[in-house]
């Protein structure tokens, strides 16, 4: 807990992160290797810790398969040695001028982390969610990261006279909707997040005829694959439900479902915890959401907590890249924009077809 960063303070400043174009965060502490291999005779006393952030000198493939995830043996070589890319998440360093005020005639707006991290203060104590109750039990802060895309509802200067921005995950939705979290409010510097654009939800291949799109995940493979007829127009690696959990032991709860599914409801942002595809999750501000199966949890979504992409590690959803699933989101049907940024009860949506390769 001592290693791990942590700024403390109302809105807490973005910390100073190294320069670069090539960063990379830690999801998890691991030790530095002097090759690319997991053999115990090439590791480092250095440790890599969570939430650290690295520059990456170039990605490689490793020397010695990883036996525990066969499908992704990419490595990041940085000036202190190798890390295992699984544990490594890629991220910008993009600071914004922040806005003084919301926008006229505006109830608030979203915005995307652009940096590493930003550490959250929480407003209206006590903590309310477990995931902020027991970081801030264990002496640690809250935090947002990269990619992940929050709803600001007010804005006022803070000691330091930055721009503080409020997270309200249950705010941009319309009547009763939420967004799933039970009412914890948290301040962050505002130099952090970028606010979307209509650009940001603009249509990919809006011409096409809705009913000829298609999305394919293949959960032998691991693939995710977009076609407008035939014709594949994305391509894309992902995590699907895991069949082992953390000590080896074959679980089935787990499962993303074969079948034919449709688009359901779509969000640009939403805090997942639970689920009848699997427990032991607690996540804020999940982005680029698309829900196919919303009775099982099931959903097409960002992932900024692993670099897994090729692997079954997830807890029933289709995890894939934040990019990735900015892409699919803009392309899949209907077309959600700013002023209505959560839509549920699709009626026709984009049909999502979830297969297992047999040999």
């Amino acid at each position: 807990m001592a290693l791990r960063p942590f700024s403390k303070g109302l809105g807490a400043a973005v910390p100073d992160f190294p320069k670069g174009d090539n960063l990379g965060r830690l999801t998890a502490t691991i030790n530095y290797r002097s090759a690319p291999r997991m053999d115990d005779y090439a590791q480092l006393s250095k440790k890599a810790f969570e939430d650290e952030v690295v520059n990456i000198v170039h990605e490689t493939v490793s020397a010695s398969p990883f036996v525990s995830f066969p499908h992704n043996q990419r490595w990041f070589e940085t000036p202190d040695g190798f890390l295992y890319a699984g544990y490594v998440q890629p991220v910008k360093n993009l600071s914004n001028q922040a806005l003084k005020a919301i926008p006229a005639g505006q109830s608030g707006f979203w915005a995307e982390v652009t940096v590493p991290y930003v550490d959250l203060t929480l407003d209206n104590p006590p903590a309310r969610m477990g995931w902020t109750k027991d970081l801030l039990d264990a002496g640690l802060s809250p935090r947002l990261y990269y990619s992940q895309v929050a709803w600001v509802d007010q804005i006022k200067a803070g000691d330091n006279g930055k721009a503080l921005y409020r997270f309200n995950e249950n705010g941009g939705r319309q009547g009763s909707d939420t967004g799933g979290n039970s009412g914890d409010l948290f301040w962050m510097d505002g130099s952090g997040m970028r606010p979307l654009t209509a650009d940001d939800l603009s249509p990919i291949h809006p011409d096409v005829d809705p009913k000829a799109k298609k999305v394919v995940v293949d959960t032998t493979y691991q693939t995710l694959t977009c076609l407008e007829g035939n014709t594949e127009v994305y391509f894309c690696r992902c995590s699907t439900g895991a069949r082992f959990d953390a000590s080896g032991t074959a679980v089935d709860n787990w499962t993303t479902v074969d079948g034919d599914y449709k688009t359901q409801w779509k969000t640009v942002s939403i805090h997942m915890s639970g689920g009848t595809t699997g427990a032991g999750y607690d996540t804020p501000a999940v982005s680029w959401t698309n829900f196919f199966d919303s009775q099982k949890g099931m959903a097409i979504h960002a992932a900024f907590w692993h670099n897994m992409f090729g692997e079954l590690v997830s807890h029933g959803c289709v995890n894939v890249k934040p990019e990735d699933a900015k892409w699919i989101f803009r392309w899949t049907s209907p077309h959600i924009s700013l002023d209505k940024a959560d839509l549920r009860q699709i009626p026709d949506g984009t049909l999502v077809t979830i297969k297992e390769r047999k040999y």
